[in-house]
């Protein structure tokens, strides 16, 4: 752990405020939810909660089966970072934060199709090694949050396909967020 040297006060309900510039740096914004952990030595740390990042083996599963049907890369992530990968391109970006665009897509909190000239973004932060020819992202709602999303690339091109990869899209988000709220 890294001393921010600031310290705050409890105040009489137990709250302790965490300052806008650490907020600010770890990306928290206000309603996220946070995991508390203790130790020993009496030390209180604090961690993004992901539920998504909760489903670990069965998203990498999940994942797997869908990129088996599709033949493309498939992305299971939280808000930030792709939780599971598989198909082609998975080494490069499973547990890779998003790019910009893909966090704005999944806030949109429906299922969005880019493709060709409109497609001019990479699904993760770092420059991808080629760019898929379309994208399909259907955000991962739980007790109506957004928890995160399921993202289909796609190599071919066809709208047939794209309208395919729409519907395995939906029904895989839509069957994790179901999943999330057991």
């Amino acid at each position: 752990m890294k001393a921010t040297g600031i310290v705050r006060r409890i105040d009489d309900l137990g709250r302790i405020v965490v300052p806008k510039e650490i907020r600010r740096t770890l990306r928290i914004r206000e309603g996220d939810p946070l995991e508390i952990f203790t130790s020993r030595e009496g030390e209180i740390m604090l961690k993004k909660y992901s539920p998504v990042g909760e489903l670990g083996e069965f998203a990498r599963s999940y994942a797997q089966a869908l990129a088996q049907t599709t033949e493309g890369l498939v992305c299971i992530t939280d808000r930030e970072y792709v939780i599971a990968a598989a198909g082609t391109g998975k080494k490069e970006v499973e547990g890779e934060q998003l790019s910009e665009e893909m966090e704005e897509m999944i806030e949109k909190r429906s299922t969005v199709v880019k493709t060709g000239e409109e497609q001019a973004c990479s699904i993760i932060k770092k420059t991808m090694s080629t760019l898929p020819k379309g994208i399909v992202l259907s955000s991962i709602l739980c007790n109506g949050d957004c928890q995160g999303a399921v993202i289909l690339a796609d190599n071919s091109g066809q709208k047939e396909t794209l309208g395919l990869l729409k519907a395995l899209s939906a029904t895989a988000a839509n069957f994790l967020g179901k999943n999330m709220e057991q």
